[in-house]
Parts: structure tokens; C-alpha cells; sequence
């Protein structure tokens, strides 16, 4: 899973990625101090993984990744090259979601690109070069399917999706907020429009709002209102707090994040989010060689989850040996749970849950 940061210049933005990474992103107070894309890869916390390592002594213990680039600091007029724009723009396409960095904090020391704080405008600046990115490339799309419809009058139906389309990003509203059914999904499934990525809006926090006032900050409550019309999902953070504890011990770190009255770290949260957003969700191997987790969408089934261990595994699946966590735990081994029956044969048809424990069967 691939996350992309990004933001207005001076939001902190890269403050956050360096915290939620320690990867050492430079940070700054003058607009563009990244330029390149920053990418950092953090392991993704699993606890079951402890507990089947505890069961199996493997040799190697291997969590799934998750991938944090850190995109420039975007500004108005990106959608026609201002400030690196389409630089910047290109690399938003390389990610599966978006994490819109905004600032909800007052600070004379750290200047706004914009001059004063205010979310909503923040945030409109983004999604407008977004959405004027994807007016230009739908609008080449519509022209093709114009001239198909010459030779095939089936194309319309498409046509007519497409211009309704057009129309809502015409009208300064993301392409996430488009009531897409199922067959328009599919008709647009090989358009990268850029409004369409899923986000999650991280709105960063002074540490006193963030720890003691965090419903009284105005900038919050008219994000909140905006990520429910959008079906997006946001969270309130402090990456000054994230930035503290980034160093510490995990003893240090539960320690200073219960003062706090905080059950986890934000990289925790983000995660969490970040797989519900994608619809994503992890089976489990387990043996003596290793003990590992695999990263799936919900809904793939058993053949194609094998092949994301190896193309072979695929192609020649024959069946998956399948244990739900609980249960083997519960069992005490794979043995134990073998004999009181809770472990499962299933086929090709078999949509894979999260937690399954499963051994591949396959034939090259």
C-alpha cells in the first residue's frame, strides 16, 4: 500500500512524514523544500504475527508494508505547472491514497503560504488542481468515445456517463463524490483521475487542542463536515507529538502516549484508516522458515491471493489448507487444530477473511 502526502507548502507536512517514518525528510519553514518525493517504508503493527512466532520459533518474522511518499507542497495554479505543479501532480498518480495534510494550528513562527489559517480554502486549493487535472484528461477521453460513437452507436450510454462526469468536475466537486454505479466504475476504471483517490484528511493540531480542545477548533468541525459529503475520512493529529515520541522505546512511548490519555500512536491510526479506505486486509502465513503477512483487497479469492506470494502459486493453486487466527490460537498449534476439525479445505471459489492462517497448495 502506497500513501501520499500531501499539502499546502509550511502545513507540516514533512514534519509528519519524518515523525510517522523516521526516514529524515527535510523540513523547513519556506515553501518547496521537498521537491523530490520522499518515501519512507514503516511495518505495518501486527500483534498476531507475536503470537504465531511464539507458536512456530521461525527464522524470520516478516510484517506487511506499508509505503509514506512525501509529495512537494502543492499551491494554486499546479494543474498548469505553477510551483513544479505537474511534477508534483505525477507523482499523486503513483499512490493508491492520499493523506491531505492540513493545518489547524495558529503559529506567528511558521508562516502560511496564504497569509492566515483557514482549512476549508486550504483544502479547495488541493482539490481544484485535482479536479482541473481530471477535467483535461476526461475531456480527452470524451473526445475518443466521441469518435467511436460514429461507428458504433453503443458508445453513447458511455458518452452520456462521461459528459455527467464532466459536468460535477466542472462544478469544483471531486470525482470521489460521484455516485458511480457499478458498470460507470468499470467504464472508468482505466482513467487515473487524481479527485477520485481515496483521502484521509490529517488535520494537524496545536498539542493544546490536540490533546485537551480538540472539538473547539473551527477548522476541525468544518473538515469533519466536508470529509462526510465526500465519503472521505479524517483524523485530527499533532505532528509536533508525533514528532516526540517518533524516537522513543515502544515502553517510553506507551508511557508518554497514556499521559496523554491516547491508546496509540498516530502511524497506528493512519494505518487502520488507510487499509479501511482501500478495502484492504491481511491472511497470514506460518512455519518454521517464516512467519509472514500478506496484504490483499476484501474479496480476493484464494488462487490470487496465493500468486501475491508467487505467480506459481496461482497458476498451479490446487487448494488452501485454511485456519481462521482465532481458532489456532485458541488450538494451541496446527496440529491440535487439525484435530478438532477447524481446519478448513477450500478451493478456487474460497474469498479469503482477514486473519485467515493458510498453507497454499499447488502444482507447477
Amino acid at each position: 500500500m502506497k500513501l501520499g502526502m500531501v499539502g499546502l507548502p509550511n502545513v507540516g507536512k514533512s514534519t509528519l512524514f519524518n515523525a510517522l517514518t523516521n526516514a529524515g525528510a527535510e523540513s523547513a519553514n519556506y515553501p518547496f523544500c521537498t521537491i523530490e518525493p520522499n518515501v519512507g517504508i514503516v511495518s505495518v503493527p501486527d500483534e498476531r504475527l507475536d503470537k504465531l512466532a511464539a507458536m512456530h520459533s521461525p527464522d524470520k518474522l516478516t510484517p506487511a508494508a506499508l509505503e509514506f511518499v512525501d509529495i512537494a507542497g502543492l499551491v494554486k495554479g499546479a494543474s498548469k505547472g505553477e510551483g513544479l505543479g505537474n511534477k508534483f501532480l505525477s507523482n499523486i498518480r503513483e499512490v493508491d491514497a492520499i493523506i491531505h495534510v492540513v493545518r489547524c494550528f495558529e503559529d506567528p513562527n511558521v508562516i502560511h503560504v496564504n497569509g492566515e489559517i483557514n482549512a476549508l480554502r486550504d483544502i479547495e486549493t488541493i482539490n481544484l488542481e485535482l479536479i482541473f487535472s481530471d477535467i483535461e484528461i476526461l475531456s480527452r477521453r470524451i473526445d475518443k468515445t466521441k469518435k467511436l460513437l460514429k461507428g458504433d452507436k453503443s458508445y453513447q450510454a458511455e458518452l452520456d456517463f462521461l459528459e455527467r462526469l464532466a459536468f460535477h468536475l466542472e462544478n469544483g466537486k471531486s470525482a470521489r463524490g460521484f455516485e458511480f454505479s457499478a458498470n460507470e466504475r468499470e467504464i472508468i476504471a482505466d482513467t487515473p483521475l487524481l479527485s477520485n483517490k481515496p483521502v484521509i484528511y490529517a488535520a494537524n493540531l496545536n498539542e493544546k487542542d490536540f490533546v485537551s480542545g480538540v472539538e473547539n477548533n473551527m477548522n476541525l468541525s468544518a473538515i469533519r463536515k466536508l470529509a462526510a459529503e465526500e465519503n472521505s475520512e479524517i483524523f485530527p493529529i499533532c505532528a509536533s507529538i508525533e514528532a516526540d515520541i517518533a524516537g522513543m522505546d515502544a515502553e517510553d512511548k506507551r508511557l508518554f502516549l497514556a499521559e496523554l490519555n491516547l491508546s496509540e500512536s498516530g502511524l497506528n491510526r493512519i494505518i487502520k484508516q488507510g487499509y479501511s479506505q482501500l478495502g484492504l486486509i491481511s491472511y497470514l502465513t506460518a512455519g518454521k522458515p517464516e512467519v509472514r503477512a500478506w496484504t490483499i483487497k476484501r474479496g480476493t479469492k484464494a488462487p490470487q491471493a496465493a500468486g501475491k506470494i508467487h505467480t506459481d502459486f496461482e497458476k498451479g493453486f490446487i487448494r488452501a489448507e485454511v485456519v481462521a487466527y482465532n481458532d489456532l490460537i485458541a488450538s494451541g498449534s496446527m496440529a491440535a487444530a487439525k484435530e478438532k476439525g477447524l481446519v478448513r479445505l477450500e478451493g478456487k471459489e474460497y474469498v479469503m477473511q482477514d486473519g485467515d492462517v493458510v498453507l497454499f497448495r499447488f502444482n507447477v
